[in-house]
């Protein structure tokens, strides 16, 4: 390595070249991971320049391909993936959203809250991988744009990693980048730290979220409720709403297709016993107290309220799941000329028993049945317009007796049965990670492969689920820290910035360690970062006490190791890059939200790690 206090040729190359990542993540020209892989491509192309043939190991230039950090985050997207296959972060969704209801001022604080505890004890990549899906549910049921919240929650993840020495891979290098006569960090020493600043982010979103937060509409996010999606795609004049009945209601022991015909509603769904059902028969007994998803006019449904002794609501609560457009919704199904159900009507099929179809209309040449729908003999070339769970309309896909003629739905075969085998293999890879040497890499793809040989995804499934974008992005980004690292670029900028500040008081010194640790995260790996500045961190504070700076050494190396998760400001940090494509990021909306971030972040840490030390 040069002299790290004598700028070389190779270095002002170097620098150059972080300058005009800046300028293309910032300016965007290009797409962001094609930013980046150009960087990887001209560092291998400035070997053919003479003086500057050894600035750039080729034999590494693509190693981040292969890097712990690549092979962990497309391990993560694969064991959230096979999660998510199993409904569990459905069913976490669900929770969200019943305490948090459609607020964003409250739905931002609990799933923020929830990454950010979670990222304590795994990597906050895997957290936030966990969490995308659950997002994603949140957004479509609530109306709300993912982008409103995957920045909350990213950061709150990322944040979350200060909270135990395992949680970020800067803390977990920390007591081995200390000098042997120093005292080591304990697992829960930092987490006082972690909590203030999970909290101090939550409030800063609550406090100027609705001025520094996106509204991007996102493909497959479009929030729309189910009663627009009825009106605007189908033209069918219906809303859907949920509706308790009342202990005396009348609706009670009467049959499902008895109440349909007398009140002019279609009851989609309903709760009874503990048991959420979708498209209920026709011939079942209503329950006392029963709740029901009612489809209908809007007319219709409040003369149902005042006859029956039912409140209706005007939200979905038990059904919003079920019924969400991610779920279920309208559909149209054709009667083809060979099948076995021409002259049947829908009541001797049992359409919604046999087939899981509430038939809302039936569309014969240019007339449209509703009302006799029910008792209509059904002809070759009947379009029947029906509510039905997605899952049920993929298995109608296979009979022929019916052609669907609705292809834009979500195809998603949930796995239930499969959720012990996936909770095994993530606790299987956290003990990995916990209690063994093993590399982070590859105890996480132990668990993503274990869920994949027990069928909780498909190999195919698997490969589906991974943000090559991602991928790409940040095994680009890796070949110029270590150029970085190699030709001595990172020694001398801080070197140079630390000894441009001469004799300061304490709080000023660690201040600047602090800062030159988060410019240093932003353009270089987290661990790169710490490798290199936690010693020069240390040397700092004790060459600070002889000139008589109360400076603490150990606390000076903490300051690195927490800061190097102060990596808001552009899309480089794993977290970043992966929320940045379904957020529907820019670059500049990472400035916008992530600047005031950075000083919160900063200040914070600052006054609890004097606080406590």
């Amino acid at each position: 390595m040069q002299d790290a206090l004598t700028l070389t040729p190779q270095m002002i190359v170097v620098l150059s070249l972080l300058a005009l990542t800046a300028f293309l993540f910032v300016s965007e020209i290009v797409r962001i991971d094609v930013a980046a892989i150009t960087i990887m491509v001209l560092l291998g192309l400035l070997s053919l320049v003479p003086a500057l043939e050894g600035m750039t190991d080729m034999q590494r230039l693509f190693s981040g391909f292969s890097s712990n950090a690549v092979i962990s985050i497309i391990a993560v997207m694969i064991i959230g993936a096979g999660l998510d296959k199993t409904g569990v972060m459905r069913r976490l969704a669900g929770c969200i959203l019943r305490v948090g209801g459609y607020s964003e001022r409250k739905i931002i604080p609990l799933v923020s809250g929830t990454s950010g505890i979670i990222s304590g004890f795994m990597q906050n990549i895997g957290a936030a991988v966990l969490f995308l899906p659950v997002v994603s549910r949140i957004s479509s049921r609530t109306g709300l744009p993912m982008s409103r919240l995957l920045i909350p929650m990213g950061f709150c993840a990322i944040m979350g990693g200060t909270l135990t020495l395992v949680a970020s891979s800067p803390l977990i290098l920390l007591n081995d980048l200390l000098p042997r006569d120093m005292e080591r960090f304990q697992m829960f020493d930092v987490t006082p730290v972690g909590i203030a600043l999970i909290i101090a982010g939550i409030a800063y979103f609550i406090l100027f979220g609705r001025f520094i937060l996106p509204s991007v509409r996102t493909d497959g996010t479009s929030g729309e409720s189910t009663g627009d999606y009825y009106r605007q795609v189908y033209g069918l004049d219906f809303v859907i709403r949920e509706a308790r009945m009342g202990k005396d209601s009348p609706l009670a022991g009467r049959k499902v297709g008895d109440i349909e015909y007398e009140y002019g509603v279609v009851i989609v769904a309903a709760f009874m016993n503990g048991e959420i059902r979708v498209g209920p028969w026709s011939r079942q007994d209503i329950e006392p107290r029963a709740h029901l998803a009612l489809l209908g006019r809007e007319d219709a449904l409040r003369k149902l309220e005042e006859k029956a002794d039912i409140k209706i609501m005007d939200d979905l609560d038990i059904f919003s799941d079920v019924l969400s457009p991610l779920r279920s919704g309208i559909a149209e199904v054709v009667i083809p000329p060979n099948s076995e159900l021409i002259g049947s009507t829908v009541t001797d099929v049992a359409m919604r028993k046999s087939y899981g179809l509430s038939v809302l209309a039936i569309h014969r040449g240019e007339e449209t049945i509703r009302k006799n729908r029910r008792e209509t003999p059904l002809q070759s070339g009947d379009t029947l317009a029906c509510h039905c769970s997605w899952e049920s309309l993929a298995r109608l896909e296979k009979n022929r007796d019916f052609v669907v003629i609705t292809s834009e739905y979500p195809h998603e075969e949930l796995r239930p049965k499969k959720v012990p085998h996936a909770i095994a293999f993530i606790l299987l890879a956290m003990f990995l990670i916990l209690f063994t040497d093993i590399m982070l890499a590859a105890a996480l793809m132990a668990g993503a492969l274990g869920m994949i040989l027990t069928g909780v995804l498909t190999i195919d499934e698997a490969y589906g689920s991974i943000s090559w974008r991602t991928v790409f992005l940040l095994a680009s980004l890796i070949p110029l820290g270590m150029v970085m690292e190699d030709t001595g670029t990172a020694h001398w900028i801080a070197h140079t910035a630390l000894d441009m500040m001469g004799t300061v008081s304490p709080w000023i010194l660690q201040g600047s360690v602090a800062v030159l640790a988060t410019a240093f995260t932003l353009v270089m790996s987290n661990v790169g970062a710490t490798v290199l500045l936690v010693p020069l961190a240390v040397n700092v504070a004790m060459a600070a006490q002889v000139s008589g700076i109360d400076a603490d050494p150990r606390i000076f190396a903490l300051t690195v190791a927490i800061a190097t998760s102060n990596a808001f400001l552009i899309p480089t940090h794993q977290v970043n890059a992966l929320i940045m494509g379904p957020g529907g990021y820019r670059v500049k909306d990472f400035i916008k939200a992530g600047s005031g971030m950075t000083v919160v972040f900063l200040v914070v840490m600052m006054v609890m790690l004097n606080v406590i030390f």
